[in-house]
């Protein structure tokens, strides 16, 4: 049995370092040092750290490690993340069989078959998008005007939500996606929130249409509070991950030009190009958390009964053991064992959607801006370390 430093190494989550596209220093040293090592959170409890890919691939995979946000010793990364706990769950935060049971109501709704038909309509909303963009300008904003609105309209289509909403469902996700927003600004975002979609939902009763939350009510299985729970989850994920990730990658590839002439000459490659980028940015930077329902030896340190675990897949998807020269971004390198969407049973319903997106996304980027460049310095750029899901405020880019 490997012997481990009870001192917490540092407090989760840890200051960034000079490169912003890069996992904090602290992570990555601890995953040379001491890759299972305790660390302290926001509110002084203690937790694990895992930073090895293999690590962390047999967690999410192991059901000794509970998803439950319920269970004592569930390692929070912030006092809003534990207050999102209150109220009617989600199933993310459950185990089987009951999560199995609620995301098998989902899955067909994310088949891969599925959602590539959804390919003419999401170019088409890219490309109208790019056209308001672009007429009579030399110059926007990204995510305001390209990298947000896109899967904004994309979810809202798919659930049925009206997009004429979307300035209030993105500033309710802001505040309780924020590691930093107080407890009484998340219960209250949350409560709008819930209310909206509470509200909209009984409309779908005596107005029902082609979107999610409709079918939801037509198979009679959840009440309303469970399909607004279920909607919120959909609605907040499905258009904030996609979006930071379009707007960082964009950053990323300016700021690496023979990896940005390289897909502009190979445009077949941009499905490899975006898991690549999945791997190198890996927007969900807080780590994924769970708690040990039993004790579990791993990696020769044991884990004990109600001990909460904090995965780093950030530090995973560079680890050297998997992805050779990890630190670097290679849009030629199989990125495909990353990790960006989670492991196991758990891991993310909506990534064939939110491919589809990157790919669309980027592709008619490079495509119909042959000159796309940032506009600002790049030591302006101000970048969403205070967020739960990571990128970029704004991208000022030129054309």
């Amino acid at each position: 049995m490997a012997t481990v430093a009870q001192t917490p190494r540092f407090t989760h989550p840890a200051a960034r370092g000079t490169c912003p596209f890069a996992p904090p220093p602290a992570y990555q040293q601890a995953q040379q040092d001491e890759p299972i090592s305790r660390i302290s959170l926001w509110d002084g409890s203690p937790s694990w750290l895992l930073t090895r890919h293999e690590d962390i691939k047999a967690v999410l995979s192991d059901a000794r490690f509970s998803s439950d946000s319920t269970r004592p010793g569930f390692p929070f990364v912030s006092a809003g993340a534990r207050q999102l706990n209150n109220g009617q769950p989600v199933f993310i935060r459950m185990d089987d069989p009951e999560h199995a049971r609620l995301r098998r109501m989902l899955t067909g709704e994310f088949m891969i078959k599925k959602v590539e038909a959804l390919r003419p309509e999401v170019q088409r909303i890219a490309d109208e998008l790019l056209d308001r963009m672009t007429e009579g300008r030399t110059g926007a904003d990204l995510v305001r005007e390209f990298a947000l609105p896109l899967p904004s309209l994309v979810i809202c289509l798919l659930l049925g939500v009206p997009y004429q909403d979307h300035e209030f469902f993105q500033e309710c996700s802001r505040v309780l996606l924020r590691r930093d927003s107080s407890v009484e600004d998340v219960i209250a975002a949350q409560a709008r929130l819930t209310d909206y979609l509470e509200e909209l939902t009984d409309t779908k009763r005596t107005h029902p249409d082609d979107g999610i939350l409709s079918r939801l009510v037509e198979r009679g299985e959840l009440n309303t509070a469970e399909i607004g729970a279920m909607g919120r989850l959909l609605l907040v994920a499905g258009h904030e991950t996609t979006a930071n990730m379009t707007a960082l990658s964009v950053l990323a590839l300016l700021r690496h030009p023979a990896q940005l002439d390289h897909l502009r000459r190979h445009p077949e490659a941009v499905p490899g190009a975006v898991e690549e980028l999945l791997r190198y940015l890996t927007i969900v930077h807080s780590g994924l958390t769970r708690v040990a329902t039993e004790d579990v030896e791993l990696g020769g340190v044991r884990i004990r009964a109600g001990e909460g675990v904090v995965c780093m897949i950030s530090t995973a998807n560079r680890d050297t053991a998997q992805f050779a020269d990890g630190d670097s971004l290679d849009l030629t390198r199989d990125a495909r064992r990353h990790l960006a969407f989670g492991f196991g049973v758990h891991q993310c319903l909506g990534q064939p959607l939110a491919r589809l997106e990157l790919q669309i996304a980027l592709d008619t980027l490079l495509r119909r801006l042959p000159e796309l460049r940032l506009a600002t310095a790049f030591e302006d750029v101000r970048f969403r370390g205070e967020m739960l899901i990571y990128g970029v405020h704004e991208l000022p880019i030129a054309w």
